[in-house]
């Protein structure tokens, strides 16, 4: 019996078509990466099935691109683990209308999962090549209400400020007082905060009398560029 005619469970990867093979793996992902480790989050799990991962790995790694790590994607920065990415996402507790400040766009791969969840999105890449680049993919990939900025995510994005939630996808040894100045009342900060070798990932949540916050799992991330990061950023 020709491949095509047998149930798509029962047809080995090399035989199906580019896309339906990456598509299968994406839903192995999010089951047996994602929800199976207690992500509940509807909203997460289907962006996470919706958005191809492979799409924003280097060419050489796609074959990889649903694998239970983070990949190199050039500049020394990485594609973070799936479920880092989605941890991060579900903090946030994003209904769908609001402004969200992106730091450390890498790829865009997790500015496209905050497009299925928010209004707009802010993002924020130091590295150009990475900004120019990522700009570029989400556009070709049909993402519309998402902006890219080549900028220091350290100092967030005052021009476009109150932001509903922040996520930062790069290590501070501190958290960062213009994020926390750019965050709407009862808005939601997420943030890997430590040593440049190992972090606590943090949920902050802004309040009138104080901040609250919350250690979610141990992380370990790039380190931030910028005046509030691990070392300043390089005059441009």
């Amino acid at each position: 019996m020709a491949a095509r005619n047998l149930p798509l469970e029962k047809i080995p990867d090399e035989d199906l078509p580019g896309d339906e093979k990456f598509r299968e793996k994406r839903l192995e992902m999010v089951e047996m990466q994602v929800r199976r480790r207690g992500i509940s989050s509807s909203g997460v799990l289907a962006a996470m099935r919706e958005v191809p991962r492979h799409e924003f790995v280097p060419l050489e790694d796609r074959e990889m691109a649903y694998a239970d790590k983070p990949l190199p994607i050039g500049n020394g920065q990485t594609i973070s683990q799936p479920l880092i990415v989605a941890v991060m996402a579900s903090a946030l507790e994003l209904t769908g209308i609001e402004r969200v400040l992106d730091v450390g766009t890498g790829s865009g791969y997790n500015t496209a999962i905050l497009s299925h969840l928010a209004q707009d999105v802010f993002s924020i890449e130091w590295h150009t090549k990475l900004a120019e680049e990522a700009q570029e993919r989400l556009k070709s990939l049909g993402y519309e209400n998402v902006h890219v900025i080549e900028a220091d995510g350290a100092e967030g994005w005052p021009e476009d400020s109150l932001f509903d939630a922040i996520s930062v996808a790069a290590a501070v040894p501190a958290i960062p007082p213009p994020l926390l100045e750019q965050l709407k009342e009862g808005g939601r900060l997420v943030i890997p905060v430590g040593s440049i070798d190992t972090q606590e990932l943090l949920q902050v949540i802004r309040y009138p009398g104080g901040d609250v916050q919350q250690a979610l799992c141990p992380c370990r991330f790039v380190p931030l560029i910028g005046r509030y990061g691990f070392s300043m950023a390089p005059e441009r």
